[in-house]
């Protein structure tokens, strides 16, 4: 009897040779998953045929933009996950859903292995590999990119591979740059990006426009939230998936959102990579500035590390873990009155917060202002500051010479 084995397949170089590697090497059936999380009609357009052309028994594209916004996206952003400072996890958050999509598509079609296409070097192969121990450890994982019996480590080679049984791709030897696409973000890798000395090639950008050439006069957006998520655009309810959809063109124009980063993987090495994320730039401006508003120190502060150790947990593939889901639970505690409506004002490759109000809000105009002092009297703080510095002053007093 044949193995079956549902690979996550998306219709690239690599999914592409490994669908014949695996029905020759393995004497397979392969059912290819693809999760659409986003990508867009280029790389989803005549998929399933493509497949088949490669030898595999079946195809299933599975929507899981919604799902994917709404259950990964917006709670990694609700916790402030930002990897190393800057990056938004748009690949990594990705992965988890993928893998989720691809295990209960083999689970239904009576498949015994999974499989992908991640290289040995990478962060996905950890990422979809511990979804795959948490979500089904009974099958068993096939990484043809590991397996000594894979030859094929470059373009020219698979190319060629293909060539050889009559496979039709569109793939070229003269691609440049490495992509991975979904509705939050769009990386770029390889190419003379590989060197940090180099500054971005411009060509290598796709969904912003180089900040010097953005508009000259800024532009508004307001977002409305509710319990952190946000609801509306411009005053008017739209769905998650939507709304990055219209931010993303919007904030695009306006170059916002691109970040170059040499990061640490999390099998040990350094890479570079150049990441756009225009419209959940703008989205996590909002978030912040709402957070300013409602939220009060002790629990902004704590936010902040809830947020750190969420952004390792999704960048290292640690998403069904107890911990991760603990975080969450704490996380959406803390979000449940961030209501409001937060205006972002997009201008030459910023995003920034003007405007901000909740029915929520700590900030008391009263007390900041001068004109304050039935609410709270400045004498006060003379008491409060004499016992905050008490320790210091015990320091120093002793350091004198007074022992009592």
């Amino acid at each position: 009897m044949k193995k079956r084995i549902a690979l996550a397949y998306s219709g690239g170089l690599d999914t592409s040779c490994i669908v014949p590697w695996l029905v020759e090497n393995m004497n397979a059936e392969v059912v290819c998953v693809v999760g659409d999380v986003g990508q867009g009609s280029e790389e989803l357009e005549g998929v399933e045929q493509k497949a088949i052309n490669s030898g595999a028994k079946e195809c299933h594209v599975v929507d899981l933009k919604r799902e994917f916004v709404e259950d990964f996206v917006f709670p990694t952003m609700i916790t402030g996950a930002v990897y190393e400072g800057r990056y938004l996890l748009g690949t990594a958050i990705a992965r988890p859903i993928l893998a989720k999509g691809q295990v209960d598509v083999a689970k239904k079609t009576g498949c015994t292995a999974l499989s992908h296409g991640c290289t040995g070097k990478g962060n996905d192969q950890v990422r979809f590999e511990s979804a795959y121990a948490a979500l089904a450890p009974e099958l068993e994982v096939i990484a043809p990119w590991r397996d000594d019996r894979w030859k094929l480590s470059g373009r020219l080679a698979m190319l060629d591979y293909l060539k050889q049984r009559n496979i039709p791709t569109t793939a070229s030897a003269t691609k440049i740059y490495s992509r991975d696409r979904n509705l939050w973000h769009i990386s770029h890798e390889g190419g003379t990006i590989e060197d940090p000395w180099n500054a971005p090639p411009e060509d290598a950008w796709m969904l912003t426009v180089a900040p010097s050439k953005g508009p000259d006069q800024f532009e508004d957006v307001s977002l409305g939230f509710e319990r952190g998520r946000p609801r509306t655009l411009n005053g008017q309810p739209i769905r998650g998936d939507d709304l990055i959809n219209r931010l993303n063109k919007v904030a695009g124009a306006h170059g916002v959102g691109r970040v170059d980063l040499v990061e640490n993987r999390r099998v040990g090495m350094k890479s570079r990579g150049l990441y756009e994320t225009p419209g959940g730039t703008v989205i996590v401006e909002a978030m912040r500035a709402l957070e300013e508003l409602v939220l009060d120190r002790e629990t902004l502060h704590y936010r902040e590390h809830v947020g750190l150790t969420f952004a390792e947990l999704v960048y290292d593939g640690r998403w069904f873990t107890p911990l991760r889901e603990a975080l969450w639970v704490c996380a959406e505690k803390m979000a449940e009155k961030l209501d409001g409506e937060i205006v972002v004002r997009l201008f030459k490759g910023t995003a920034t917060a003007v405007k901000r109000k909740s029915p929520n809000s700590l900030y008391a105009e009263k007390m900041v202002s001068f004109e304050g002092e039935d609410v709270y009297s400045q004498k006060d703080a003379g008491g409060f500051i004499r016992l905050l510095s008490l320790p210091e002053r015990i320091r120093a007093l002793k350091a004198g010479g007074h022992t009592e």
